[in-house]
């Protein structure tokens, strides 16, 4: 069974060697010694949420700090194809399902995107907060994956300044319940293409409840989208996303087993 895991902010494990003590701090420590209850002689994992995990043994636990003795460092490598959950706000907290969900299974990247049918709305305060509560999912989400890497929110767009993201994107895939040509296939052809550069990125876009309205279909598409099927049925603004990363994760070899190089 893998170790529990903890967060740490970013190059505060850079400097660290194994042997040395770190001590973790904050809600996190108090989380590990209050829910946890980690005593001495435990095995944890601390990570930075950049990449860069620590694997070691509790040397003392308080609510005001946990001693960890390390045994050793790594750094996890981001995947040479990265995958962009372009997420329309939905009602219902379905959105933030689905990058809860999309970060379990590997997502990269999160996109809000404030599209024409969309009921919800970032508008004011409330868009710093809701983006905020993102941010706050997916760092959850990724805890309990137990993952060295936080997925990136990135700022909320409309159609218009997504469909600029999109002409920069190695590619983007609109999935709609019209489109002809099955996800796996569209990737496949992608990947079949010639030697693209690296890093690359894949944008998955989904729409909210009441589905990419056609004026928007065209716009992206005229930017380089394409549009994919994602089976036979309509699946939730919550489902489509998960469903997408899970096939594209495995069409492009992402779960394939994969060192961390040692750190330092």
């Amino acid at each position: 069974m893998s170790n529990p895991v903890f967060f740490t902010p970013p190059g505060s494990l850079d400097q660290l060697v194994a042997g040395e003590v770190f001590v973790l701090e904050g809600p996190e420590a108090r989380h590990a010694v209050t829910v946890k209850r980690l005593a001495p002689g435990e095995p944890v994992d601390i990570v930075d949420g950049a990449g860069t995990r620590m694997s070691g043994k509790v040397l003392a636990a308080s609510p005001s700090g946990l001693d960890v003795e390390c045994s050793s460092l790594a750094v996890e490598p981001q995947p040479g194809t990265r995958l962009v959950l372009v997420q329309a706000l939905a009602k219902g907290d379905r959105d933030e399902l689905a990058i809860e969900t999309a970060t379990e299974l590997g997502i990269d990247a999160v996109i809000p995107w404030q599209s024409e049918r969309s009921i919800v709305r970032w508008k004011g305060d409330r868009a710093a907060k809701a983006h905020a509560k993102w941010q706050s999912v997916v760092t959850a989400a990724a805890k309990q994956a137990r993952r060295a890497w936080v997925p990136e929110v990135r700022p909320v767009v409309d159609t218009a300044a997504l469909a600029g993201l999109v002409e920069a994107a190695g590619l983007a895939v609109i999935l709609h319940e019209d489109a002809v040509r099955p996800l796996r296939t569209v990737l496949e052809a992608w990947q079949r293409g010639g030697t693209p550069t690296e890093p690359r990125e894949i944008f998955l876009i989904v729409g909210p409840e009441g589905g990419i309205s056609p004026r928007e279909v065209t716009r992206l598409c005229g930017k380089g989208a394409v549009t994919a099927l994602l089976g036979h049925h309509v699946l939730r603004s919550s489902t489509a996303g998960p469903a997408a990363v899970v096939l594209a994760s495995d069409v492009l070899g992402r779960w394939a087993a994969h060192a961390a190089e040692p750190a330092g």
